[in-house]
């Protein structure tokens, strides 16, 4: 036993790339399509997807709200794993990526569980019912992310999870020169673990992602 953390480097996140289960080609044939498609290849790293997709199975999750479609590969995996029955509501603001998203859902044969929504994320979060989702993702714009994260609480039951992406501000949170991105980020992650309504710490998969469960 010991209580020494280890530095995580680029060489340990290849190591455990390296044993998560590898992309299919559909997935492989997403990222490619977006790409052609003008569409910033920012989606979550193939670690966090399978980390995402074990937490998902783990709880039985069957109702999952994701703030930030992009070309919909979070929203297809997560579907993936909430089997029969289970339902993704993911929001996108940007018209082009909500359309270029719903192609791809459809061509996964996952119509049926997953709906995207196109607005701004916090009026359509508005739109759900409290605690009609037992699972929440945001990965939209940062200076927004207090607000979603309210929503989210609200939608989210107790004992669900949230999960936000981009803790580590792209790389440059302890930055004083980062901008108003990582300023938002440094501002939320401090908000966050202030909180007396979720529980959480930061998980350090690509960016940086908290994981957190609805406590009260």
């Amino acid at each position: 036993m010991s209580e020494q953390t280890h530095a995580v480097n680029e060489a340990w996140i290849r190591y455990l790339s390296e044993r998560t289960i590898q992309e299919d080609d559909f997935l492989v044939e997403l990222k490619r399509a977006a790409e052609a498609a003008g569409i910033p290849r920012i989606q979550i790293s193939p670690e966090q997807a399978a980390f995402m997709e074990i937490l998902l199975r783990g709880t039985g999750a069957r109702e999952v709200v994701e703030v930030g479609t992009l070309a919909g590969y979070s929203s297809i995996r997560m579907a993936r794993a909430l089997g029969a029955g289970g339902r993704v509501r993911t929001i996108e603001l940007d018209p082009g990526r909500a359309a270029f998203a719903r192609a791809q859902v459809e061509r996964a044969g996952l119509e049926a569980e997953v709906q995207v929504f196109e607005g701004k994320g916090l009026d359509v979060l508005r739109t759900f019912d409290s605690g009609s989702a037992d699972f929440a993702f945001i990965d939209a714009d940062k200076e927004g992310y207090a607000d979603y994260l309210d929503e989210c609480v609200r939608i989210v039951r107790i004992g669900g999870m949230i999960l936000v992406d981009n803790a580590f501000g792209f790389g440059r949170l302890l930055d004083p020169n980062g901008g108003d991105e990582v300023a938002a980020i440094r501002a939320f992650n401090d908000a966050m673990a202030a909180r007396d309504d979720v529980l959480g710490i930061i998980v350090p998969f690509g960016d940086g992602c908290w994981v957190a469960v609805r406590v009260g």
